[in-house]
């Protein structure tokens, strides 16, 4: 008996529908070496001597070698150590806005279904007023802006990686809606069950019964939603960085080494080609986790 119910425990019935699809599972251990290579960048460096920010102008354009296994850039610097810094950045922008904007999504989507009446009303107008703005054209305007000239510390809006911080507020910001509908329809579901109809006749506060009863049985839209939109956010972020208007320098992106090599193109193509790569295969990637996280949460999966 025990056999049985551990062959057919949830957790395991997930992993084998999610081990069931393939590209899924490949994708998952992609970003999970892509991840651990950039979080090991620094050691790379120590172990080649290497600081991927070194300019080296005597050095610049060469070839493949077993010192610089991507060759170097136009001023000489390590393309490969590039490659794993900007890769930091991009996969930290997309997982801290992709997270960020889930908690304001699934906030807005509890309030939203559980209370209902003019509480749903206002929130999902305020919604669709979001999903109705041009989210690119929006987004280079606020990316564009001053920083120096808003009521800002100094030193905060002068740093080097207040461009990484605005990417990440400004896409949090917009980047809501999608978890805030999911969250919405299934409170409205959940909320008419007889174990949450008992808990608010008990006297347990609102805030207690959307955290503790509603929210555990809708995660799964939420975990899928998010997923699939860290390769959107990564993909957004790639584009403000290859407009200027991103990550700026000396921080290295993905979309800010496009940039640089757009002029270089019939010098070293492989510029543009190594950043250009590495944004369509994470991206590719994480759709696929996406996908495959969807079919393994879904309880009317069929087991392939």
């Amino acid at each position: 008996m025990r056999a049985i119910i551990g062959h057919y425990h949830p957790a395991r019935l997930v992993w084998q529908r999610f081990l069931g699809h393939r590209l899924a599972a490949i994708s998952a251990l992609f970003l999970i070496c892509l991840a651990s290579l950039v979080l090991a960048a620094p050691l790379i460096e120590l172990a080649f001597g290497l600081d991927q920010a070194r300019v080296d102008i005597f050095n610049n354009f060469a070839a493949p070698s077993v010192q610089h296994w991507l060759g170097t850039d136009e001023i000489g610097r390590d393309v490969l150590l590039r490659l794993l810094a900007g890769g930091r950045v991009s996969l930290l922008v997309g997982l801290v806005a992709a997270f960020a904007g889930s908690i304001i999504g699934t906030s807005i989507g509890l309030l939203a279904g559980y209370y209902g009446g003019r509480t749903d009303t206002m929130l999902m107008r305020l919604t669709d007023s979001v999903i109705a703005l041009p989210l690119l054209p929006l987004l280079i305007i606020l990316a564009a802006v001053d920083l120096t000239k808003l009521p800002l510390p100094a030193g905060l809006a002068q740093s080097d990686a207040v461009s990484l911080y605005r990417v990440i507020l400004v896409i949090a910001l917009f980047g809501w809606t999608t978890v805030a509908r999911l969250v919405r329809a299934g409170a409205l579901t959940v909320r008419a069950r007889d174990y949450v109809t008992a808990a608010a006749a008990l006297g347990v506060r609102p805030r207690a019964i959307m955290v503790r009863h509603i929210l555990p049985n809708i995660i799964s839209p939420v975990i899928v939603a998010t997923t699939l939109s860290i390769g959107a956010i990564i993909l957004l972020e790639s584009v403000l960085s290859f407009l200027a208007l991103g990550i700026q320098p000396p921080m290295t992106s993905w979309g800010n080494m496009l940039t640089n090599a757009q002029d270089l193109l019939s010098t070293n193509i492989f510029l543009a080609v190594y950043p250009g790569l590495m944004i369509f295969v994470t991206v590719i990637a994480f759709n696929f986790l996406g996908d495959g996280l969807q079919d393994a949460l879904d309880p009317r999966a069929i087991r392939r």
